[in-house]
């Protein structure tokens, strides 16, 4: 069984506020993501790259199609069972880092683990490693990531994102505002999720990191091109 499953996937907005106008995004898309996988998705502006991602986290709802996790149903619809796949199986690393304010790096790096089960001790650990792999000197770890510039709280952002095993990973251009050594740093924290079996679903706009990740790539097109 394939760990992510996307089957006949379609979707479009409307714009209330634009005459009940229909925009669609997609039409009859499927993709699949096995265990040890990175799959790339590519594809113009306006081809639903970041709205796919969304639906398979259970934030938009599927006008058609099927998404499963590890054989569980994604959907809005279910939202018992999507918030517990979030927990420890579903994990997503997007472009903006959203937390509580004055909460500390720490924290914030901690609590995906923690809410997974870990105990915190090595939760902390986990967390001391990533942010130090990440370059986020020590000094600032007590601090809240909500001072920091654009670049630290996406290395933040990707720090809490590793910071559990999650079986299934997508990514939503996580090395967007990040220099080379960062980015080499993200390629192998990919390639670790990779050899533990975890399954990645990942936007990069960056074709060279692109191809050092990803086994295989998918084109999504704009919706009746």
């Amino acid at each position: 069984m394939s760990a992510l499953i996307c089957q006949n996937i379609s979707k479009s907005f409307v714009l209330h506020h634009q005459g009940s106008v229909e925009l669609p995004v997609m039409s009859a898309v499927d993709l699949t993501v096995e265990a040890g996988e990175c799959v790339g998705l590519v594809g113009p502006s306006g081809a639903g790259k970041s709205s796919l991602m969304r639906m398979v986290y259970g934030n938009y709802r599927l006008q058609e199609g099927r998404i499963e996790v590890l054989g569980v149903p994604v959907s809005p619809d279910t939202p018992r069972i999507t918030s517990q796949l979030r927990v420890d199986t579903l994990g997503y690393i997007s472009q903006f880092l959203r937390v509580i304010p004055r909460v500390s790096t720490l924290d914030v790096v901690m609590e995906p683990a923690l809410r997974a089960g870990a105990s915190a001790a090595g939760a902390e650990a986990k967390a001391r490693d990533l942010l130090a792999r990440l370059n986020i000197p020590e000094s600032l770890w007590s601090l809240s990531p909500l001072t920091f510039s654009g670049g630290e709280q996406q290395r933040v952002n990707i720090a809490r994102g590793f910071a559990h095993d999650y079986p299934v990973l997508l990514l939503d251009e996580p090395t967007a505002s990040l220099d080379p050594a960062n980015r080499a740093v993200v390629a192998a924290l990919i390639h670790e999720a990779k050899a533990r079996g975890s399954a990645l679903l990942g936007i990069f706009h960056d074709a060279e990191f692109r191809a050092q990740v990803c086994d295989r790539e998918i084109n999504l097109r704009v919706a009746g091109e």
